[in-house]
């Protein structure tokens, strides 16, 4: 399975425009990742991740305008976007009703993170579209630690990008659905980091 270096990006938009997953390094774990405007390369990471139909994919944006048009962004969720993205924190939102039903099952939200690092930025950017991302491992199974166990655990996708992960706490989950908000897990960013940008109340 090649390998790619972080100057090798427009060859990775390559793959993931034609339907290809990939796998990179994120600010937390190892990552794999398609398009979210095809579902065929839906339906390839659906295989490659070996995930159960009900489980629903993150997706994550290049910027701010990427998270508009796909959700719904009001007044407190940019505060929150403003503040912590790009960074580790995944954001629950009302989806944008366009949506293809594959994207979500057909429910009412979906789970946002924006790039953590300007290469994963400008791959987003390159391929045109956010894109689904989800940790390189089967469902159910530990995280992969390296490429050698991406290659071995996920031998079913289609290149590599070379790159550092910093090992830590997985990111802080908001669900801006709820009123008042809520956090569902709290990471890197805590609750408190939240309250202070927020003046709504807020049930933990």
């Amino acid at each position: 399975m090649k390998r790619y270096t972080q100057n090798e990006i427009n060859e990775l938009a390559d793959i993931l425009k034609n339907d290809g997953v990939i796998s990179v390094p994120t600010d937390t774990v190892y990552g794999i990742c398609a398009r979210i405007n095809s579902i065929k390369a839906h339906h390839n990471l659906m295989v490659a991740k070996n995930r159960p139909t009900n489980k629903l994919f993150p997706v994550m944006c290049a910027n701010l305008e990427q998270i508009k048009s796909i959700a719904i962004v009001d007044e407190k969720v940019e505060k929150l976007i403003s503040k912590f993205m790009p960074g580790p924190i995944t954001l629950i939102l009302l989806k944008n009703p366009e949506l293809p039903y594959y994207i979500n099952n057909g429910g009412a939200t979906i789970a946002v993170r924006m790039a953590p690092s300007k290469v994963i930025r400008d791959l987003i950017l390159k391929t045109g579209c956010p894109v689904f991302m989800t940790s390189a491992n089967k469902s159910g199974k530990t995280v992969c630690t390296s490429l050698d166990e991406i290659e071995k655990e996920c031998p079913t996708i289609d290149g590599m990008l070379e790159g550092n992960v910093s090992f830590g706490e997985s990111s802080t989950i908001v669900d801006c659905v709820c009123e008042p908000i809520k956090v569902l897990r709290e990471g890197p960013i805590s609750f408190e980091q939240i309250v202070d940008v927020l003046t709504d109340s807020f049930v933990k």
